[in-house]
């Protein structure tokens, strides 16, 4: 099947449509872009970028957008509009008369919400990922595809001039809600596409189809139950969801309807891979084979076996698949009846416990706060945890005011009757991450209901509800205080997270209600 992008402005081009993975792959190797490791998967270098760089990502400011979204300044980034058709110009002359990928794909499981996406990529790796990350037509659906709604524009290596362009430095990431395209250049990062889709859905989702987008994986139990897990990049969504007793609905991206149904904006999983093992992490250790896409990874010395406790490139090793690499998911990624949601957060305080329970009010307050830490690599310039607050558990992706969505949230929650649950994937007093195996019991003990009639506490700093006892897990790390030195040294630890939970929470006291505002700490 031939196809033009004249109507692009890329003239003269070879066109590699809608490729294979293993021809993709095969390119790869050839340009000496990429290198097949011992499992099968291809390994990449995305150069100087290995992570998001939230400070080059910007929204072109139209009629659409003016008025609707959250200009801060720091998230959400306003360009003008003649200064990206002028840089737009720019690019597609860059990928002219040169070979280039292009693939069609859709973006959204459900029937109801299916969106129509073309990505022209400058690189065969750009296109793998698209390949692995968005959902795959059919050849029918192909035949059939006509006009995409939304175009991605991915050239790594064009660069921009700041002072002429308008960018702040030589790389990009713009959104254009008119033109309904996603301009990146400057980056090799892949990652930089799949959240250009993902803050599109976040602006168009809530505005035009009432549904609530979520930064967050999802997946369903034998009894049909939906579970989501909310957090930043690293802080365990991919992990804790792909559960060998449960269905995987996804791992990142996901809308919940009017009706109640959550459903998948991706085809693939996108995971963090450094210290990765088969013992710890079986699903996805086994889905890195032919056709998947490791990132920044190093090969022991005089092998090509992956090196997974190597990060001298980056702590933010990546591998991206499509979803069905993984045993057991739901087919179509879409699930019903949500139960239990959980709030991950890395807390490097260490006062967090390892599960608390949370009422409406609270749900509503640490959603807006977002507290977590940004972890190793996954940004540009984080070397280690960095305490942060993180709108929705999303902010980088999130258009609208915070409020929007906390609102939205909260009538679900209300609605459903849904538990929320906050979860510590961080540190305890002595800096020591949660281990793994406890995380998923105290989860799996609250996705059982093993939780429902246990006696708990009330957290003196925060007033949410801690389990005293869960099978399986020692009692002592149920209880934060426990791990510190002195019980002096948790409660100044304590006091200090509140205080920052208040002072952050200021810039939304003028849209909070009594109601919201009962939810933060008690202090």
């Amino acid at each position: 099947m031939s196809i033009e992008l004249a109507s692009y402005g890329i003239k003269n081009s070879k066109i590699n449509y809608q490729l294979s993975s293993e021809e993709l792959t095969q390119k790869m190797v050839e340009l000496g872009q990429g290198e097949i490791t011992s499992s099968g998967a291809v390994n990449m270098l995305t150069g100087e970028f290995t992570g998001r760089s939230p400070q080059d990502r910007f929204i072109v400011m139209d009629e659409i957008t003016e008025n609707n979204v959250w200009w801060d300044g720091k998230t959400n980034i306003p360009f003008d509009s003649d200064k990206f058709d002028a840089l737009y110009d720019k690019v597609v002359e860059h990928l002219s008369n040169r070979e280039i990928y292009v693939r069609d794909a859709f973006a959204c499981a459900d029937e109801a919400y299916k969106t129509k996406i073309r990505a022209i990529t400058e690189t065969p790796a750009a296109n793998l990922f698209i390949y692995n990350m968005f959902i795959r037509p059919t050849e029918e659906e192909i035949k059939n595809f006509g006009d995409s709604e939304w175009t991605i524009i991915n050239a790594p290596t064009f660069t921009a001039d700041a002072d002429l362009d308008g960018t702040r430095q030589h790389n990009f990431s713009i959104l254009n809600f008119k033109r309904k395209i996603v301009l990146n250049g400057g980056t090799g990062y892949t990652g930089e596409m799949k959240k250009g889709i993902f803050s599109a859905l976040n602006f168009i989702m809530p505005v035009f189809k009432n549904t609530l987008p979520m930064h967050c994986s999802a997946n369903s139990g034998e009894n049909g139950d939906t579970a989501m897990f909310f957090g930043l990049s690293g802080t365990g969504k991919t992990t804790l969801s792909a559960d060998k007793n449960r269905r995987l609905i996804g791992d990142d991206e996901h809308g919940w309807t009017a009706d109640d149904t959550v459903f998948n904006f991706e085809g693939g999983c996108y995971a963090k891979v450094i210290n990765l093992s088969a013992e710890g992490e079986p699903e996805i250790f086994a889905a890195i084979k032919d056709g998947a896409l490791l990132e920044n990874c190093t090969l022991k010395p005089g092998t090509n076996e992956v090196d997974y406790t190597d990060g001298s490139i980056t702590e933010n090793t990546r591998v991206s698949y499509p979803i069905d690499y993984i045993e057991n998911i739901a087919v179509p990624s879409v699930g019903k009846n949500p139960k239990n949601i959980f709030f991950l957060s890395f807390d490097a305080y260490g006062v967090f416990p390892p599960i608390a329970k949370l009422n409406p009010d609270q749900a509503a307050y640490l959603f807006i706060s977002g507290y977590t830490s940004k972890v190793a690599g996954t940004e540009a310039g984080v070397t280690e945890p960095q305490t942060t607050f993180s709108t929705c558990f999303g902010a980088p992706f999130m258009p609208l005011h915070p409020t929007k969505y906390a609102e939205m949230l909260s009538e679900k929650v209300e609605k459903t009757g849904v538990n929320v649950w906050l979860i510590n994937t961080g540190w305890n007093g002595q800096k020591k991450r949660m281990s793994l195996k406890d995380t998923r019991a105290v989860i799996n003990a609250a996705l059982n209901g093993d939780l429902n009639n246990v006696e708990f506490r009330k957290d003196p700093f925060f007033g949410f509800e801690v389990p005293v006892a869960i099978e399986s897990v020692e009692t002592d790390k149920l209880n934060p205080a426990t791990s510190f030195a002195s019980q002096e040294a948790y409660e100044e630890n304590a006091n200090v997270l509140a205080i920052k939970f208040k002072e952050n929470f200021k810039k939304f006291e003028e849209f909070a209600t009594a109601d919201l505002l009962a939810g933060g700490p008690t202090i």
